[in-house]
């Protein structure tokens, strides 16, 4: 019953889709500048998601950003940290697995609300680099990363949740989340990347 009801749930989310048009093909009729957002995926989190999930999530993580690096385009580091169960900045289990693939000088975010952009620097940090599309991995795919994907759509970012690159404490829910908003596959980001101007 309560997967019917979270389905249900998202099948209603859904419905945003025909709001928030995500075709490559209308996204694309100006110069895409992309950045890839890797959200919470941290030590506090990671154990509290299905095995699944994160078992094929984080390597495919890491293929995405050795994808963006190679390609020259933004790698935004995006933390988690609730104002009043943590986990504190400069903790271990505020950190990223020392197997993901970041740099010291990727950008970082620090958020303490599902939506990435609330109350954070990310939207001008963005806007600086002249970022207008944004790829999403990360977890909760039921949680901070959809909340993300609405919070970039409603400042007129082109969003793309990354199929496969999603982790939540249910396979069945990302599986949902990722058929409903037709996450991208690695494929397409490949020929995406290849043909964004650097």
């Amino acid at each position: 019953m309560k997967k019917t009801v979270i389905g249900l749930t998202l099948f209603l989310l859904g419905a945003a889709v025909f709001i928030y048009p995500n075709s490559p093909d209308l996204q694309q009729s100006k110069a895409m500048k992309p950045a890839l957002l890797v959200i919470d995926i941290q030590n506090a989190y990671l154990p509290l998601m299905a095995e699944k999930d994160v078992r094929i999530g984080m390597s495919r993580i890491n293929g995405a950003i050795r994808l963006f690096r190679a390609h020259g385009f933004p790698i935004i580091r995006v933390y988690h940290s609730d104002l009043k169960y943590g986990p504190e900045p400069g903790s271990e289990g505020f950190a990223f697995p020392e197997t993901v693939q970041i740099e010291p000088d990727d950008p970082k975010i620090v958020k303490n609300f599902p939506n990435a952009f609330k109350k954070t620097e990310l939207d001008n940090m963005l806007r600086e680099q002249g970022i207008n599309t944004v790829f999403l991995c990360g977890l909760s795919a039921v949680g901070c990363v959809l909340a993300t994907h609405f919070g970039a759509l409603d400042l007129d970012y082109n969003t793309f949740m990354l199929k496969d690159h999603l982790i939540s404490h249910d396979s069945y829910y990302t599986d949902s989340v990722e058929d409903i908003f037709d996450a991208l596959g690695y494929e397409a980001l490949i020929i995406m990347l290849a043909n964004a101007p650097h």
